[in-house]
């Protein structure tokens, strides 16, 4: 068993910025010396978040309502009042989408459905530079 492991750092405008990183993670696969196993997607902080979705426009603006019908903004948030930071909605939205997402990859391809993307969403409240960690195990 091999571990191989890469930094890749990406600029997000914040607010439910949505990227989608599965050119990354393929281009991380397909340079592996081993060809099966499972790659983890780890977002170091905790106003981010991975997951899989059809990276689609509709799809997209669809979960960014979601989240701000589940989770709004404008709300107080017990951590804004310790912290005044204004960015307790990134928090709790972060929580419920994860930061890290394991895949599982065979021939050097990430195995995702046809329509299905790995996609970062930054939540805070602004501009950030987001670093991603890939960890692959095979």
């Amino acid at each position: 068993m091999a571990v191989v492991t890469k930094e890749v750092e990406i600029a997000t405008k914040g607010f439910s910025d949505v990227h989608d990183i599965t050119p990354l993670v393929a281009d991380f696969v397909r340079e592996l010396p081993f060809s099966e196993g499972s790659v983890n997607i780890f977002v170091p902080g905790s106003t981010a978040g991975v997951t899989t979705i059809e990276f689609e426009s509709g799809v997209i603006e669809d979960l960014k309502d979601a989240f701000e019908r589940l989770i709004p903004q404008a709300m107080d948030y017990r951590h804004d009042l310790r912290w005044g930071d204004g960015n307790g909605f990134s928090h709790v939205r972060s929580a419920i989408c994860k930061t890290s997402l394991t895949v599982p990859f065979m021939a050097n391809k990430p195995a995702t459905g046809t329509w299905q993307q790995i996609i970062l969403v930054d939540f805070d409240n602004g501009k950030r530079h987001r670093r991603l960690i890939f960890q692959a195990i095979g």
